[in-house]
């Protein structure tokens, strides 16, 4: 027999409103939503809890700080996957697009390549069913580097590679335009001196100069190879963002200043922001914050990055700074899922996947009452 569940007088989260009503689930799809507060019996009583759609995550690395917790530290891949999983779930987020570096520098002993051999592991555990949650890749593709072609060519159409951004961290520009930002970092996360900064910086403009272009090239290729979305990734200019629709891209990630969030906006590229940056207030980069963005309405999805819980408390507060929550919702669940071109899941409608979650605003922070994916309670 089929399982059934119904969430009533609960705050449903559509689209463009919210509304109290019930949802009811069969299996692993979402059957019928209805307006008004009766609670039918057998029912679940939210008594006005939010339940909207499962957070859908485009840009997280979470993963690889499961992966390595501390430096030079390799945690079992299994295990790994598993905690990163089960946090994911534990946030409300029911899809996510793993980031995974590809394009390493081996002759500066820099940027090992991991991303193959990790999402093998990580489709062993989808074929078993060990996972909570929906999973795809998203490969960060670094056009300064020594290995990026070779990379890609391991993987295909059968990888479940959903994104492919290209990212260009090249110093001096982009992310890294203002030099002495970038010195800050290198020097404080990886304990740079003055030389290995000077000479990290010569290797990768060298680099640059003598890869980017074929780099940029075969991505782009790649990226329609595996049927996966593609991405610019730091874009600063104008031109940049030419550049980026001119290869057919629909989302920019993290533009680094107005001019180029506005340019994307007129070529009809999606804008992401990282959710830490709402919270923060700024970027640890010194880029432009997304609350800026947001204030001009050139603010579109937003992405967890480095903390998963951020995804959720961000939107929420987009919502209130909005006055209007399902617009701030959005932004986590039906927008991302139509850039990337999946039309079963990100809204509360008849006939989709029974990605539902339930919370409510304590203390202006939203706490998770439940989290179901494809109809089974998950956290």
């Amino acid at each position: 027999m089929t399982e059934e569940m119904i969430l009533a007088n609960a705050t449903l989260v559509l689209p463009d409103e919210t509304v109290t009503g019930s949802i009811r689930i069969t299996g692993e799809t979402i059957a019928e939503i209805a307006t008004g507060s009766t609670v039918p019996p057998g029912a679940v009583d939210c008594g006005g809890d939010y339940v909207c759609p499962g957070l859908v995550e485009l840009h997280t690395d979470n993963l690889e700080r499961h992966i390595q917790p501390r430096p030079k530290v390799d945690w079992p891949h299994a295990a790994a996957i598993l905690a990163h999983d089960a946090e994911l779930a534990s946030t409300g987020i029911t899809t996510v697009f793993d980031a995974m570096r590809i394009g390493s520098i081996p002759s500066g002993n820099r940027y090992k390549k991991y991303a193959r051999e990790l999402s093998r592991e990580l489709w062993e555990l989808r074929e078993q069913d060990a996972l909570k949650i929906s999973h795809f890749l998203h490969l960060r593709a670094e056009v300064c580097s020594e290995t990026l072609v070779a990379e890609l060519d391991e993987f295909g159409p059968e990888d479940r590679v959903g994104l492919v951004s290209l990212m260009d961290h090249t110093p001096g520009q982009r992310q890294f335009r203002d030099m002495t930002q970038l010195e800050a970092y290198m020097k404080g996360k990886h304990g740079m001196n003055d030389d290995d900064f000077l000479q990290h910086v010569a290797q990768l403009k060298a680099l640059r100069d003598r890869f980017g272009d074929q780099h940029e090239v075969e991505t782009v290729k790649a990226a329609k190879r595996f049927g996966a979305m593609l991405a610019s990734h730091d874009d600063t200019t104008q031109d940049q963002v030419a550049v980026s629709a001119g290869h057919g891209i629909t989302l920019a990630e993290f533009p680094t200043t107005v001019e180029a969030a506005r340019a994307c906006h007129d070529h009809g590229i999606k804008v992401m922001m990282g959710a830490p940056n709402v919270i923060r207030g700024g970027s640890h980069s010194g880029n432009v914050a997304a609350q800026e963005l947001a204030d001009l309405g050139h603010l579109d999805i937003l992405s967890s990055d480095y903390v998963p819980a951020a995804l959720l408390l961000s939107a929420t507060r987009l919502g209130d700074m909005w006055g209007n929550m399902a617009r701030g919702l959005r932004t986590v669940t039906q927008t991302p899922a139509q850039v990337v071109g999946l039309g079963d899941r990100g809204e509360l409608r008849s006939s989709t996947r029974a990605d539902v979650i339930r919370f409510r605003i304590r203390e202006g922070a939203p706490a998770l009452n439940g989290v179901w994916s494809r109809g089974r309670r998950v956290a």
